[in-house]
C-alpha cells in the first residue's frame, strides 16, 4: 500500500518490490479517485485530490519506472482510465478530465518509448463493483448509482478488470494491446 502522490513513497514501494523480485517488468496504474458532485457546488479540495491521485500519480508511477524499461528494451505499462474517459456526463467534470488525460498521456508517451519495445496499454472500465463510490461526499450521487446498480442488475466485478488486465500483458512484447474498453452489457452510457 502506498500514497501515489507521494512519488519519493512510491519509488520506496518500487525499490523494495525490485529487490524482492527484480526489475519491474510491468506497472499497473490503477488508483483512483471519482468524487461527485456538479460543478458548481463541488469543493476545490475535491477537484485537487482527484488530480492528484488519478493524473499525477499515474505520472509518478510511470517517470518511475520508464527509465529501466527503456534501458532494458522491454516492460509494459498499464493505465487504468474509465469510460469516462472517453464520454463525459454531468457530475463528473474533474473526474472525467482526469480520465481523459490518462488516456492523452497514454497514446502519447506510447508513441514515445515503442522503439525501444517498451508497451503502454489503456483500460478503460465502465461501472465495477469496488469501494470508488464510497468516497463521493453527496449522498445523492451515490444513492443514484445504487440504483443504477439494481436497474443494471449489478456493475462488473474487480476480477473482470484483472483479467483483461491479464490478458493484454501476456500478449508477446511485440504486440501491443493499446486499448481495452469494457463495460457491463447492460451499461449504455
Amino acid at each position: 500500500e502506498v500514497d501515489v502522490t507521494d512519488v519519493n513513497a512510491f519509488g520506496g514501494a518500487i525499490a523494495q518490490a525490485e529487490d524482492r523480485f527484480g526489475p519491474v517488468d510491468c506497472l499497473v496504474n490503477n488508483a483512483g479517485l471519482m468524487l461527485l458532485s456538479q460543478a458548481h457546488t463541488q469543493d476545490l479540495g475535491e477537484w485537487q485530490r482527484m488530480v492528484d491521485v488519478n493524473v499525477n500519480g499515474v505520472l509518478h508511477g510511470i517517470h518511475l519506472v520508464l527509465g529501466g524499461m527503456v534501458q532494458r528494451k522491454r516492460g509494459t505499462v498499464i493505465n487504468i482510465s474509465s469510460v469516462a474517459g472517453h464520454k463525459t456526463g454531468p457530475n463528473l467534470a474533474v473526474y472525467s478530465g482526469t480520465k481523459f488525460a490518462v488516456r492523452a498521456i497514454s497514446e502519447s508517451i506510447r508513441e514515445e518509448v515503442a522503439k525501444h519495445n517498451v508497451r503502454f496499454t489503456l483500460i478503460s472500465p465502465g461501472l465495477v463493483e469496488t469501494e470508488l463510490l464510497e468516497h463521493t461526499t453527496v449522498d445523492e450521487m451515490r444513492e443514484g448509482y445504487e440504483g443504477l446498480k439494481e436497474k443494471m442488475g449489478g456493475f462488473m466485478k474487480a476480477e473482470d478488470i484483472a483479467e483483461a488486465i491479464l490478458w493484454a500483458y501476456q500478449q508477446p512484447q511485440n504486440v501491443c494491446v493499446r486499448e481495452v474498453l469494457l463495460a457491463a452489457t447492460s451499461q449504455v452510457r
